[in-house]
């Protein structure tokens, strides 16, 4: 082995075991709590306020929590004037209420009501069903590109990756109960590909290191392949959480959950590109031989 190879596969059994207790801990929650649907899956009333000046989001949150409304949501909605409030309940009077209670607050405020709409629960419940059917056939997409892509054995390490990726990160949302909406389902399906892009990248060194490692067993060919793509991980994991983090910090209610699932699926997804994925190439017990096509027999020469 190359001396300057870590062992990430040593600890391979380790890892397993903490995956085990983690994502035992992710399905507990999931089940105890439950996730902590948002108003776009669960119905509520939309109400659109437009100001004469620029508004201030934080402001108006803290407003209608004063008034009495502490779970609405506020979000910019096209130009800086422009304000969506997200709440629960089919109060036909809710929106003129808000804004009779944000008066109240701070007379000064000039705003007008411009629209006022009630998503029904029915609509939320074909929603919530619908992006369970996308992250399934993303998964099942990802299966078949794999397996056409590399062999099957890569296809099977990389969906019980994702499978990991997407239980623990809704684990831990639940068991924070984050506001699960449109925009936390969008960032569990960016997860998705993020994880498997970095899984993609080990899968085609292990590849390429069978042609060049010829007398290292599988073991050895892992860890110089999750050795040779660390820098590159590393990396592009830092980049995209330090981008996250500041979302997280700075982009106000609307983006929060958005960029704690990812920032999530980032540090999941990278720890199972390396500890879920290919250990399961171990398990399957994957040769130079399963990447090698089968000779066509009508090429066999058939002389006596």
């Amino acid at each position: 082995m190359i001396k300057s190879t870590i062992r990430f596969m040593a600890i391979r059994n380790v890892a397993f075991a903490i995956t085990v207790v983690i994502s035992l801990i992710g399905i507990g929650a999931l089940f105890a709590k439950g996730l902590n649907f948002g108003l776009d899956f669960t119905g509520g009333t939309l109400i659109e306020l437009s100001y004469e000046k620029p508004a201030d989001l934080e402001m108006i949150k803290k407003e209608l929590g004063q008034a009495g409304y502490p779970d609405a949501v506020v979000q910019s909605f096209g130009a800086s004037t422009d304000v969506l409030v997200r709440m629960a309940g089919d109060d036909p009077q809710l929106g003129n209420k808000v804004a009779d209670a944000l008066r109240s607050v701070d007379a000064e405020s000039k705003f007008e009501l411009k629209r006022v709409e009630f998503v029904g629960p029915q609509v939320g419940e074909e929603l919530r069903d619908q992006g369970g059917l996308a992250m399934l056939l993303a998964l099942g997409g990802i299966l078949l590109y794999l397996a056409f892509r590399f062999q099957w054995k890569f296809g099977v390490g990389a969906i019980a990756s994702l499978i990991h990726d997407v239980v623990v990160t809704l684990g831990i949302l639940a068991f924070f109960q984050v506001p699960f909406d449109l925009t936390v389902l969008a960032a569990v399906l960016a997860m998705i590909g993020y994880s498997l892009n970095d899984t993609i990248i080990i899968f085609d060194r292990i590849r390429e290191n069978f042609r060049v490692l010829r007398k290292a067993d599988l073991i050895e060919n892992i860890d110089v392949s999750c050795t040779q793509t660390l820098l590159r991980t590393i990396a592009t994991s830092m980049s995209t959480a330090l981008a996250l983090i500041a979302l997280l910090v700075f982009g106000g209610d609307s983006l929060h959950g958005f960029a704690l699932s990812l920032l999530v699926g980032v540090v999941v997804g990278t720890y199972s590109s390396i500890y879920i994925s290919a250990p399961v190439l171990i398990w399957l017990k994957l040769t130079s031989e399963d990447l090698i096509p089968p000779a066509n027999a009508a090429e066999v020469d058939e002389r006596p």
